[in-house]
């Protein structure tokens, strides 16, 4: 896992929806899930919200509490 991106979770605002301005380590799971099942977007935000998907679905958030 590289440590940028997990600094990126823990700094990086929602651009936009209905959690626009929340850090993304802050966006709740069923969130995440939907966009699963929808498709991630394109580009950077994609790829950081399906790797906050992937950490939230294996349990693994304690990785992010010493960066918050």
């Amino acid at each position: 896992m590289n440590p940028e991106l997990l600094k990126e979770l823990v700094t990086m605002r929602m651009p936009y929806g209905k959690y626009k301005d929340w850090v993304l380590c802050d966006i709740p799971e069923h969130y995440l899930v939907w966009y699963h099942s929808k498709g991630f977007p394109a580009g950077k935000l994609g790829m950081l919200l399906a790797t906050l998907y992937e950490i939230k679905l294996n349990g693994l958030e304690y990785l992010l509490q010493p960066l918050k």
